[in-house]
């Protein structure tokens, strides 16, 4: 079943999240309702153990709700099987991550392929795209190289590019910028913002930079499972 409000990119109703050991419950979310809109930017902020990657990776599906609705790009999630989520998410989401998790002993070139591979594009179709994202973030004189011969700054340049590379309409990104130098860091949010502009990607971070969540169309406070805007 999917909604038709093609605006909205990922839709929480009425989200319920805990972690229940058996002996014990801790309750993450309750009555959890967030939209995210076509092109829109928003920062979620909280303390550490707030649940704000749990949040994060729920929105991109790689966490189940126990309870409530999450449509992704108008579909519920709780009613697909795996193969048609991963083809959805793949199709709508990308991801970054705090540590860029690029494969050691593949090149910056077949690091980005890599999701347009895994859903099958020819090699060639994928170098193509994985190298049109990679100049525009930047990295054209980077192709060849492998993760150990990138500056921290580049390598995150490329996780970007290689959660951009399907072309996604939103862009989920935990902590960013929180492994890199202030003067990096500053490189590599103005890199987000302008890939916001030029391709209308949603950006939803989770983030303790300030200077990053106050660029944001919206800034929401994760506390005590409840989010609120400030």
């Amino acid at each position: 079943m999917s909604n038709s409000n093609n605006n909205v990119i990922i839709d929480c109703q009425n989200i319920d999240q805990y972690f229940d050991d058996g002996t014990s419950r801790v309750d993450i979310f309750q009555g959890l309702n967030l939209q995210i809109e076509a092109g829109q930017r928003v920062a979620i902020v909280g303390a550490s153990g707030s649940g704000k990657s749990t949040l994060l990776y729920m929105m991109g599906g790689l966490d189940k709700i126990k309870s409530g609705r999450l449509l992704l790009d108008g579909h519920d999630i709780r009613q697909l099987n795996a193969k048609k989520l991963g083809i959805l998410r793949n199709k709508t989401l990308g991801f970054v991550y705090q540590f860029h998790h690029l494969l050691h002993e593949f090149s910056a070139l077949e690091n980005v392929a890599m999701p347009l591979l895994i859903r099958g594009d020819s090699t060639l179709q994928a170098k193509e795209k994985a190298a049109d994202i990679l100049e525009q973030v930047g990295l054209s004189h980077r192709l060849k190289h492998k993760p150990g011969e990138l500056s921290g700054g580049e390598r995150q340049r490329a996780a970007i590019a290689r959660a951009l590379v399907t072309n996604p309409r939103c862009l989920l990104a935990d902590e960013p910028t929180g492994n890199l130098d202030n003067a990096t860091a500053k490189q590599v949010y103005e890199l987000l913002m302008k890939l916001n502009e030029e391709m209308n990607i949603s950006l939803v971070l989770v983030t303790h930079d300030e200077t990053l969540a106050s660029r944001m169309d919206k800034t929401l406070l994760l506390s005590e499972g409840k989010l609120s805007r400030i």
